[in-house]
């Protein structure tokens, strides 16, 4: 069974699937109702909605985030910024061909999203962006649970803590970065944020599980013939 911070409803979005082919057509549906989603604005917890959508396609490869940024934010196009380029260098890294689908060529190989579709704004401290609230999440959630399920990926991949630990559960990153998990048919991959913002991955210790990561996803991509 999928272990999230919510096991049994993102379980039973992914336990029923057994094709891997993208339902193109629903997911083009389910992008249009997210673009005029207001929920969380409607609810006081966002001064403008600005949801981030992409033109719906096939994909083996998913990838989960925390927030759209800013230049995201900005451009409309999921990890358009420094995360999204460092992100790129890992499925470059991992032999994945570039492609037209995305700004960062590499990253055409796969569906982006994250948990949350719009800007959070910047944290307080003025350190990077404000992390979404639990109720941004969980406004959120059914979208990404719908996602899941009209992608239908082989390979899920998390960026960051947040979403790490959205399907994982309370985990250390230190404990899981580097290594494969399995569920319900899929492969989970975690990586750290790519965001500059994020010191965890300066450390050479880290930086050899992020490689480990790398090789991880190279050799899935191998497997399915990506």
């Amino acid at each position: 069974m999928l272990t999230t911070t919510e096991p049994a409803e993102l379980s039973e979005v992914w336990s029923g699937i057994t094709g891997r082919t993208t339902d193109v057509v629903g997911l083009g549906a389910l992008i249009a109702r997210i673009a005029v989603c207001r929920a969380c604005q409607e609810a006081g917890l966002l001064g403008e909605a600005h949801p981030i959508t992409a033109a719906p396609r096939d994909a083996r490869v998913m990838v989960i985030g925390q927030a759209p940024g800013p230049v995201t934010h900005r451009e409309g196009i999921h990890f358009a910024g420094p995360a999204g380029r460092t992100m790129a260098g890992w499925f470059q890294r991992a032999g994945f061909p570039p492609g037209e689908a995305h700004k960062w060529p590499y990253l055409a190989a796969a569906w982006l999203s994250s948990l949350t579709r719009c800007f959070p704004g910047p944290s307080g401290s003025g350190n990077g962006d404000r992390a979404p609230s639990t109720r941004e999440i969980a406004l959120c959630r059914p979208f990404l649970e719908e996602e899941i399920a009209l992608v239908d990926p082989d390979i899920v991949i998390l960026i960051g803590a947040m979403a790490v630990r959205a399907f994982l559960g309370r985990v250390k990153l230190d404990d899981v970065i580097g290594n494969r998990f399995e569920r319900d048919g899929r492969v989970l991959i975690p990586f750290p944020h790519s965001s500059g913002v994020s010191r965890w991955g300066n450390r050479p210790e880290n930086k050899a599980k992020i490689e480990r990561a790398v090789e991880q996803l190279s050799a899935e991509r191998e497997r399915l013939r990506l």
